[in-house]
């Protein structure tokens, strides 16, 4: 089934849902399947079901040492997205793990967003390899879980073996899709990172002059990589093979080497997003309009995949406070006008880790809301009435 008959199948699913009354899919819960229930929760998520309004919000959890009950314990919420990052291909003894950590999130009445990793490059998906992710999303969809697959993320950017690879990375983006779509309650999300410091010259991974990917981001030909160059479109795998945009967006600080602890600049979050922030010391510059380009004019649903502020706990006590810095964020990614702004945002994804960056060496950065009593009780009064809750 192709992606586009695919989802509306899945409309048609949840509009017959809402019509059929007492015996609707979407409003007995006691007399559907999970897959039933896994189905009308991502119609939901995607707004193609009863409430097609408002944005959800997610967290990225360290599962290590977390869980959603551990989550809405500390944040007295629920998520209605939990995110769970895992290498491909998925080994049997991951995937028996993972079943578990699905299993939590089906239970909590939410979505599972994979972010599925092919850390040994982009020849590491063979057939066999998304024969057994196919396998995988099918028995959760139908234990009542669905699934949002992310892959292969910040493929823009030049510190993962999958990234600036374009043409070999649509093609297999589009192999990913059709074992995802093989599922009956799963889709996939296209996230690249947003562009303001492109092409991220440095890293380890970064495309070489002289190669076939260099001349293919070489947007504007002029012979160099720059921040002048398209940072998404080369990457883009085609409608027809994306169910969902987004990008990973952070207030990582206000200009390289990162790590001081310095509140966000006015704006910045919708500036990003739109492709007009300019940080003003030539690091970041315009770059086109992610939100316009892939999700006001293909229709597709918008995801902040990932979003925090950065908190550099090596310099507490040095620059703003966690507070300062969390709840300026907040204020810009939660602004009352964040859903007319961006009417096909449907989901926002909150990094809930503390964790090593490679930018920031030497130091923890605390990327959390509900760690710091302070931070959370600003979170949960500055909470939006139009962010949708589990």
């Amino acid at each position: 089934m192709t992606a586009l008959l695919r989802r509306h199948a899945l409309a048609l699913i949840a509009v017959l849902a809402v019509v059929a009354g007492t015996a609707a899919v979407l409003t007995s819960p006691g007399s559907q399947s999970p897959l039933d229930r896994a189905v009308a929760r991502l119609a939901a998520l995607e707004g193609r079901g009863a409430d097609p309004d408002g944005v959800r919000f997610g967290v990225q959890l360290d599962w290590q040492v977390d869980s959603p009950g551990r989550f809405a314990q500390r944040a007295g919420i629920k998520a209605v997205v939990y995110g769970e990052f895992v290498e491909f291909p998925i080994r049997s003894e991951v995937r028996g793990w993972l079943g578990e950590k699905s299993a939590e999130v089906g239970a909590a009445g939410g979505v599972l967003m994979l972010t599925v990793e092919p850390n040994g490059g982009l020849g590491t998906v063979t057939d066999a390899g998304l024969a057994g992710l196919t396998a995988a999303l099918r028995s959760w969809n139908e234990a009542g879980t669905p699934v949002l697959v992310r892959f292969a993320h910040e493929m823009n950017g030049s510190w993962y073996a999958w990234a600036q690879q374009p043409t070999r990375y649509v093609a297999t983006f589009r192999r990913v899709a059709a074992a995802v779509h093989a599922a009956p309650a799963s889709a996939i999300l296209w996230s690249p990172n947003e562009g303001g410091s492109y092409p991220y010259v440095g890293g380890q991974h970064a495309a070489r002059p002289g190669t076939a990917d260099y001349a293919a981001l070489d947007t504007n030909h002029d012979g160099r990589i720059t921040q002048r160059d398209d940072p998404y479109a080369p990457y883009y795998p085609g409608d027809a093979a994306v169910d969902w945009v987004g990008l990973s967006l952070y207030h990582f600080g206000r200009s390289y080497p990162w790590g001081a602890n310095v509140v966000p600049e006015p704006g910045k979050f919708a500036a990003k997003l739109t492709g007009t922030f300019d940080g003003g010391n030539g690091d970041e510059r315009p770059v086109p309009d992610f939100y316009d380009r892939y999700a006001r004019r293909t229709g597709k649903p918008l995801a902040i995949s990932e979003t925090s502020a950065l908190y550099n706990t090596g310099r507490a006590g040095t620059g703003a406070s966690d507070l300062q810095i969390k709840q300026a964020w907040l204020r810009q990614v939660f602004a009352p006008d964040v859903p007319t702004r961006f009417p096909r945002l449907r989901l926002i994804n909150w990094f809930e880790q503390e964790k090593d960056e490679r930018d920031v060496p030497s130091s923890r950065v605390d990327w959390t809301i509900t760690r710091d009593p302070q931070v959370l009780y600003a979170f949960r009064r500055d909470l939006p009435p139009w962010l949708v809750l589990g």
